[in-house]
């Protein structure tokens, strides 16, 4: 990591650094509390709760900033949160079927998916070293899914390959729509995840989608409200606030470069905390996703 190309840091770079480390450790371990407080018909209702706890505050930060978009921003603004609900609901609904390490572990392929999906749109061929790096995660991800064998992969498993493809159309559709590019962070993210909120809620009011809101909040012990008030303010408005705040102190890459530690963090607190174990095909096959990943990195860079 040390050989990545990044720009020198500043003067106690570390006062930065800790708090963007922390949130990948937060993410990281987003996906064994989701796992934790989330069944297969409470994920619509999660969702609602998770996020309608937080939107409200975002909205009162934002509300200047929400007052001055544009038309266009607007839109611009609400294609993304339709995209971005689909990222959570994949997520959510993978991390449901599948293991905390393996979710994390799989998500972390958007950092290759994200550049071969970019040269696909600007039809300029990336390094040969990136498309090395992108077949070895690949490979990684086949062994990670392998624990008792070869088998066919979980459908969780499927269902995080194909959030870390959704989060990839999100990265690409918000470089690519003019009318976001100029608008403010947070009043950008407040209507994004407004926009996902809404769909949850319609999902929920429709018939045989699971428990209702206020009905998953009912059922809940303290350590689903633990699990959820984690979700909901140190993984969203703690995570959101922290990136605003080290991007204006630091640089995007060392910031992305930071944050690119989330799966190590999913491995370690599914494992240690949450008794997992990968076996020795699911080890190599883990440690060949991260190899893969920061080289991938490292070829872009």
């Amino acid at each position: 990591m040390s050989t990545l190309a990044l720009p020198a840091p500043r003067p106690r770079a570390w006062l930065t650094d800790l708090p963007v480390i922390g949130v990948a450790a937060v993410w990281g371990a987003s996906y064994l509390a989701a796992k934790g407080v989330t069944t297969q018909t409470t994920v619509l209702a999660v969702l609602v709760l998770r996020f309608g706890i937080v939107l409200p505050v975002l909205v009162g930060a934002g509300w200047r900033g929400l007052r001055a978009l544009t038309a266009p921003q607007w839109r611009g603004a609400g294609l993304l949160g339709l995209i971005l609900s689909g990222i959570f609901l994949l997520e959510t609904y993978g991390v449901v079927h599948t293991s905390a390490t393996n979710a994390g572990l799989i998500i972390s392929l958007t950092m290759i998916f994200t550049p071969l999906a970019e040269a696909a749109v600007t039809r300029v061929r990336p390094p040969r070293a990136f498309l090395a790096a992108a077949a070895l995660s690949v490979l990684g991800v086949v062994l990670l899914t392998q624990g008792g064998g070869f088998t066919s992969p979980s459908g969780g498993d499927l269902l995080m390959l194909l959030a870390a493809l959704a989060r990839t159309v999100h990265v690409l559709v918000m470089a690519r729509v003019e009318a976001v590019q100029s608008a403010d962070a947070l009043p950008l993210t407040t209507v994004q995840l407004g926009t996902a909120v809404t769909v949850f809620a319609l999902l929920c009011a429709a018939p045989g989608t699971g428990s209702a809101p206020w009905d998953a909040a009912a059922s809940f012990e303290p350590a689903d409200w633990a699990g959820l008030l984690f979700l909901s303010v140190l993984c969203t408005l703690f995570a959101f606030f922290v990136q605003m705040w080290a991007v204006r102190r630091t640089s995007p890459s060392r910031v992305s470069l930071l944050l690119g530690t989330e799966p190590l963090w999913a491995a370690a607190v599914g494992i240690v905390l949450g008794g997992e174990r990968l076996g020795a095909l699911g080890l190599l096959g883990g440690g060949l996703v991260l190899a893969g990943t920061m080289w991938g990195r490292r070829a872009t860079s």
